[in-house]
């Protein structure tokens, strides 16, 4: 459900008024001409329950297993920075001892707990976005892992559904490897404790991100 805008204070008094001068005063009606704020206006957070972000991992050279991470949190500032944070504890791929080598082998959750995505995007790409419309945007962004931090790029198709809510959604997966952030080692461990002869370094990786004013 799209989050309500604080009231200015005329409305606010408006109602006040309204409501001590008796039965018979009415509360002024909303002007049902007004245009939706855009959506340059105010900062945006990311609504959880609503987003998704996965990847495939391609073990043996053959078998391809859907991967995601469960808890995630973010914003858009008004001036257009972005940023995105990934609970690398939240991983799950569908069987539990691969998730807890993932956290305590691959990503060693204890030292490092989250990824980051962070971006910065030109409001004025965004500012005539109306209700129902969708817009194709470049987007480049800077991923940390581990302390290790690598650009990527891709494209990105950015709806508002609503006055107060904004879909953000990868037109194509953005491909992520391992040597991008050291991470070939660990991914050798892996490997190893599961007896295969290869895992793939290289992931697809999507995106649905929901984002509501305020």
């Amino acid at each position: 459900m799209p989050m309500l805008r604080p009231l200015p204070l005329a409305a606010c008094l408006a109602f006040a008024l309204a409501a001590c001068a008796g039965p018979e005063a009415e509360a002024p009606l909303a002007d049902p001409t007004a245009s939706p704020a855009p959506v340059t206006e105010g900062a945006w957070r990311l609504d959880p329950a609503a987003s998704r972000l996965a990847y495939v991992s391609i073990k043996a050279g053959e078998v391809a297993e859907n991967n995601r991470f469960d808890t995630l949190s973010g914003s858009v500032a008004a001036d257009g920075t972005a940023s995105l944070s990934i609970d690398l504890a939240s991983v799950s791929t569908g069987v539990e001892i691969r998730d807890e080598r993932m956290r305590e082998v691959f990503f060693q959750v204890a030292d490092n707990p989250a990824a980051t995505v962070t971006a910065k995007l030109d409001p004025a790409r965004f500012v005539g976005l109306a209700v129902g419309q969708s817009v194709l945007r470049p987007l480049t962004a800077e991923v940390t892992i581990k302390g290790a931090s690598a650009e990527v790029e891709t494209e990105v198709l950015v709806t508002r559904v609503a006055e107060d809510r904004v879909l953000v959604v990868t037109a194509a997966p953005v491909i992520v490897s391992t040597d991008m952030f050291g991470l070939t080692d660990e991914l050798g461990e892996l490997r190893a404790l599961a007896e295969l002869p290869s895992i793939t370094p290289a992931v697809p990786v999507t995106f649905t991100l929901a984002f509501t004013r305020g």
